[in-house]
């Protein structure tokens, strides 16, 4: 019983106790919501930002922050377009932009890892760089007539009802649950994102592991980034601007400490449902892009401060005790 009393405590307990007040107003406000169309658009409308999400959370439990993922999604989206509209076949495309998110990470990897650098820096240079060669890439045009197959990707329907972006993600959701709750790597991420130079002094591989999360971070978000190309049918260089606040919101607010070394996918996974529904519940009452925005950014502080202060009162209150 007190097991359980700790557990709807906890900020996973008050993630799904939001989660619930957000369900109850959005089906009191907008009859349309809960109509499972809609539940599959839900998902279908952030399905590129919620896979890069899970990456993200290894990346910044590991005690980093990649803000280059947006930037890495359109770099690989005008890559796509670029090369199928010179003539390559679509197949080879997808290949190639998916080397290219790889080798993105690669390169933020490296300064980190190796060389020392805050990730914070060379990541923010990373979403400048990135980003100014998807414009490069693409200039002030607009990208579109991919092949039919391609488009249904995004689009259609793979399994019943469900399109083949939202069964991706409940496979790597899977996979990113057992590799980081029940795995020896998921370990070494925690460890290391506590404390990194213990780590060190402990035999671990710190930098090898930090690299390898890069490159997934990289290699994932160019995933991303193929799927929304294929779900909006066109490119242009600003495709995915500005998706990083979703996403490091959706982690945060998911219980992830931004210094690193706690946090669980079970949390992320309820923070995701919890910034979906709600901004669904604001389009269907027409509420506008940069409301939603502000209320995301709103969330992305709070996430932010509360658990800080809910240690500072836990600090206080354990020196009160002695």
């Amino acid at each position: 019983m007190k097991a359980k009393l700790r557990r709807l405590l906890s900020w996973e307990g008050l993630l799904l106790a939001i989660l619930a007040l957000v369900v109850v107003v959005n089906a009191n406000l907008a009859p349309a919501y809960l109509s499972l169309n809609n539940q599959i658009n839900l998902f279908q409308l952030s399905i590129e930002k919620i896979i890069v999400a899970l990456v993200m959370a290894f990346i910044i439990i590991n005690g980093e922050i990649d803000l280059s993922v947006a930037s890495v999604m359109g770099l690989a989206a005008c890559i796509v377009a670029v090369l199928f509209d010179r003539g390559f076949p679509m197949e080879w495309v997808i290949v190639v932009a998916l080397l290219a998110g790889a080798l993105c990470g690669a390169f933020n990897g490296f300064w980190v890892a190796y060389i020392g650098l805050p990730s914070l820096a060379v990541t923010l240079a990373g979403m400048i760089g990135f980003r100014g060669v998807a414009r490069i890439l693409i200039e002030d045009r607009s990208i579109s007539g991919f092949p039919a197959w391609f488009t249904a990707l995004g689009q259609q329907p793979l399994i019943g009802p469900f399109p083949f972006s939202l069964i991706l993600f409940a496979l790597l959701f899977t996979l990113a649950l057992i590799v980081l709750q029940y795995s020896g790597v998921g370990r070494l991420v925690y460890i290391i994102g506590h404390n990194a130079a213990v780590a060190r002094y402990s035999g671990i591989d710190v930098p090898q592991l930090k690299l390898g999360l890069f490159i997934a971070s990289g290699f994932v978000a160019a995933l991303a980034g193929v799927l929304l190309a294929a779900r909006l049918g066109a490119v242009r260089g600003n495709t995915a601007d500005g998706f990083e606040l979703d996403i490091i919101t959706m982690v945060l607010l998911g219980g992830v400490s931004i210094f690193g070394g706690t946090g669980n996918l079970a949390g992320v996974g309820l923070s995701i449902l919890v910034i979906l529904n709600l901004r669904n519940g604001m389009s269907l009452l027409n509420v506008t892009g940069n409301v939603q925005t502000g209320v995301v950014g709103m969330l992305l502080i709070l996430s932010v401060l509360l658990p800080n202060l809910a240690q500072m009162a836990r600090e206080r209150w354990q020196r009160r005790a002695v």
